[in-house]
Formats: C-alpha cells, sequence, structure tokens
C-alpha cells in the first residue's frame, strides 16, 4: 500500500456538511488492490488480537461488531485502514466515530475519509493505520511495542496541541454559539469566525483586552497598589531587588510565615509558600530571583485559605477551578517518600493541560 496524497479538511465540504474536521488519504492498495480481507491468511485473527476493540465499531451492519463482520466476510483493505484510523485516535482518548472510503476513477486507489480531532494526531493515525495493516498483511500480527509507540505519539500530539482550560472554555462557549474557530500557527491563538467578522484570542487575551489592564495584571506589586487604593484588602507585602534587603522586608511584613515570589512571574513558577524561617527564606529568594526578569522579588504575608483562578467574560463569572497543592495524605502504613511516589503513579498526572494533577498549573 501507498499513500499517495493527505488533505485535512476544516469545514463543511463534499464528504459532510456536519463534519467539519476530516483527513482525506488518497491511498493506493497496489497489490492488495484485488484481494478481500478473507482471501488474506490470518489477516482477521492478527487484527482481532492486535485490536480487539474493535468490535464496537458497528459500521453497515448497525450492531456491535458490525466492522469485525465485514472482515471476516471480505473487505477491502482501505475500508479497514479508515477504522483502525479511528480506532487509534478513540485509544488515546480523541472521540471520533465519522469515516467513509471510496474509490477513485484509477483502480485500486480509494480515498480513505476519517474524523479528527487534532489535525497532526489524525494525519498520523492515518499512517499508522497503513503500517499496522500492512504489517498484519505481511507476518499476521503488529508489534506491541510499535503499538505502544504509535498511541503515545498520538498522547503527545493531542497533548500539545490541546488548549489550555480558559481558552477552552471560550472555545466551548463559541462552539455553543455556532461560531466556528480555528487554532493559528504561532503564539498559541485561536481564530473565533471567519473574514470581517473573524476575531483572534490568545488565552483570555482578545483585542477587546485593554493593554493598560494587561500589563498591569503582569505587574504583582502594581495590581496589589491598585487594589488597596480602591479599597480591596491585599496581603501586606514589599519588594526588593538585592538579598541583603531580604532580612529587612521579613521584619516589614510582620515576620513569618511569608511567601516569596517573582515580581514578574507566572505560571506559579519561581513561588515559594508558607515560608518559616530564614535558611527557607534565602532558598525561595534564589528561586525568585532566577524566575523574575527584572530581578525583583515580592515578599509578603502569608494568609492560609483556598486557591482560584476566575474565568470572567464580558463582566460575568463563567469559570472557577480551585488549585489544591501538591500533598500527601498519611495512613500510618507507607513513608511520606512511598506516599509520594505512589501519587505520582496516578494516571491524571504529567504535562498539559488535560492532565488534573499538573506542575505548571499553579500560581
Amino acid at each position: 500500500m501507498k499513500i499517495l496524497k493527505t488533505l485535512t479538511l476544516r469545514g463543511p465540504n463534499y464528504w459532510s456538511i456536519r463534519r467539519k474536521k476530516l483527513i482525506v488519504m488518497r491511498l493506493d492498495l497496489e497489490d492488495l488492490a484485488e484481494k478481500p480481507s478473507n482471501e488474506i491468511p490470518g489477516f482477521y485473527d492478527g487484527l482481532v488480537e492486535v485490536l480487539p476493540s474493535l468490535v464496537e465499531h458497528y459500521c453497515s451492519p448497525g450492531h456491535r461488531g458490525g466492522f469485525l463482520e465485514r472482515v471476516k466476510e471480505g473487505t477491502y483493505m482501505g475500508h479497514i485502514v479508515e477504522h483502525v484510523a479511528l480506532e487509534l485516535q478513540e485509544l488515546t482518548k480523541m472521540p471520533v466515530g465519522f469515516g467513509r472510503t471510496r474509490e477513485t476513477a484509477t483502480p485500486g486507489v480509494y480515498n480513505v475519509v476519517f474524523e479528527y480531532l487534532d489535525e497532526q494526531a489524525g494525519r498520523y493515525a492515518g499512517r499508522a493505520a497503513v503500517r499496522l495493516c500492512r504489517s498484519i498483511v505481511d507476518t499476521g500480527t503488529y508489534p506491541l511495542r510499535e503499538l505502544e509507540q504509535d498511541l503515545n505519539d498520538l498522547q503527545d500530539l493531542q497533548a500539545n496541541a490541546s488548549l489550555g482550560p480558559s481558552t477552552q472554555t471560550l472555545v466551548t462557549e463559541a462552539e455553543a454559539r455556532n461560531i466556528p474557530w480555528m487554532p493559528l500557527s504561532a503564539r498559541a491563538m485561536v481564530q473565533l469566525g471567519y473574514g470581517v467578522h473573524q476575531k483572534r484570542i490568545q488565552a483570555t487575551l482578545s483585542d477587546y483586552s485593554g493593554i493598560l489592564a494587561v500589563e498591569l495584571a503582569c505587574d504583582k506589586e502594581g495590581t496589589k497598589t491598585i487594589l488597596q487604593d480602591a479599597g480591596v484588602p491585599v496581603p501586606k507585602g514589599t519588594t526588593i531587588q538585592f538579598f541583603e534587603e531580604l532580612e529587612s522586608a521579613i521584619d516589614d511584613v510582620g515576620g513569618y510565615p511569608i511567601v516569596i515570589k517573582p515580581l514578574d512571574g507566572n505560571h506559579g513558577r519561581g513561588i515559594t509558600i508558607d515560608i518559616n524561617s530564614f535558611k527557607e527564606a534565602e532558598a525561595a529568594y534564589d528561586l525568585a530571583s532566577e524566575e523574575s526578569k527584572t530581578r525583583t522579588v515580592i515578599v509578603e504575608r502569608f494568609y492560609k485559605g483556598s486557591d482560584h483562578r476566575l474565568l470572567v467574560v464580558n463582566g460575568k463569572l463563567v469559570a472557577v477551578a480551585e488549585r489544591v497543592p501538591a500533598h500527601v495524605v498519611g495512613d500510618d502504613k507507607h513513608t511520606i517518600q512511598e506516599l509520594i511516589d505512589i501519587t505520582n503513579e496516578d494516571p491524571r498526572r504529567g504535562e498539559g493541560h488535560d492532565n488534573v494533577f499538573n506542575p505548571h498549573q499553579s500560581g
């Protein structure tokens, strides 16, 4: 088999009006053009062994196991590649279900069409499906390590392309209002709408966001000053640029416990909370200073409580996320390190916005 061409569709198209995200892969079956699956020795058993979850594909029979019935009775390889490409995405938590396979005017050359959520992952799934099917034709199986690598690669592609929680909330709302959207190729920007109606956003910033407010939000001390002048309670704090100022700054805020963080940091980088000794404060200062572009550090009084991130759109609160610091709870059975190791095995831990336990989502 040979992939002749791959197209990525992003809107209403010849194949479907409702399914706007489709991969169209032109596939030359070559030596398999006249060989249905029931004439390939061991192919059905090999496919079921490698991807038993294909039993969930209904296909034209309209019931569970319908697709595998088609494979057993005899169907052409383009149709099988379509279903495998869909299933590889399903196994990596990308729910897709639409597919079509049609022969072109050239005998043995098919248009294999299948749905995707992420463009790069969809195109990868098509190539992996061809490799998998070719391997089963030639050897009767597909090595487990290669399947695992395919799934890991798909997960990585999905994670790299996933939207942040704030951006995802805005995109979800746009979809609810039937507003088309598409990711742009620079600075994690997203376009809403087309033509003269298009708008661009970056996280929660848009062309409606005043630059003064954006710049102020990046200046923690400036934000505190404005809030304090408006009568909003803020923690007592001060800024320093040299280590020699640290001890007096701690006294100025009323002593321990304190928080030390960079003046212009984000995503929780360089922040240390609940500091109760000068030794801890010294290490925290070095960390915060390294993360600050201006080498300016904030020393604040520490107050215990919940940490929430709020998303406000057009003056209305639309989403709230509570941030919980990493921690473990003793069980009288394991050491602290053992509890940490157990917690780190949680599948929800990892990089990317899809993971609940993400080390970069605090702050």
